[in-house]
């Protein structure tokens, strides 16, 4: 656990701003025509306008406005939930980082640059980094936040 919200903070920026700029990497690369193929994987070019699995694609253009919403009122509740912030802040900083990349791709290719495609025995939806780091982030909150957390107190008792 960090000691203090600013240090937090700094933790926070450093993980936001190096998922970021990795998926807008990847991103660029694929958007420069890299694909890959193999009977496991292929890296393909899809722009997906929904979310997971597509899901609220009817809603075009809002969509981007209503995850900025959502992203801003999480970000302010995180600001007062200081002892949370500063537990989790390299989970949260993951996950800010991959959503508003995702984010910014619905502004700027007017869909989310979406290319892993796992069709090893079954179809997979089609995601990318961000998806990945939203997952493991939300993941590892869940675990420390949850499993690790009865645990401590247990050994307290």
């Amino acid at each position: 656990m960090l000691k203090t919200t600013q240090q937090s903070l700094l933790v926070f920026i450093g993980v936001f701003f190096l998922i970021f700029g990795a998926d807008q990497a990847i991103k660029y690369a694929i958007l420069e025509g890299f694909r890959y193929e193999s009977l496991m994987i292929d890296i393909v070019l899809v722009f997906n306008k929904g979310v997971a699995f597509s899901l609220l694609s009817f809603l075009e253009g809002g969509l981007k406005y209503l995850q900025i919403l959502l992203i801003l009122g999480l970000f302010i509740f995180l600001m007062r939930q200081k002892e949370l912030f500063k537990n989790h802040a390299i989970e949260f900083g993951m996950v800010f980082g991959a959503g508003v990349s995702n984010v910014l791709d619905r502004f700027v290719h007017g869909g989310v640059v979406d290319y892993v495609y796992y069709h090893y025995g079954f179809d997979f939806a089609i995601f990318n980094f961000a998806d990945v780091m939203i997952d493991v982030g939300v993941g590892v909150l869940l675990l420390r936040q949850f499993f690790f957390k009865q645990k401590q107190n247990k050994i307290k008792a």
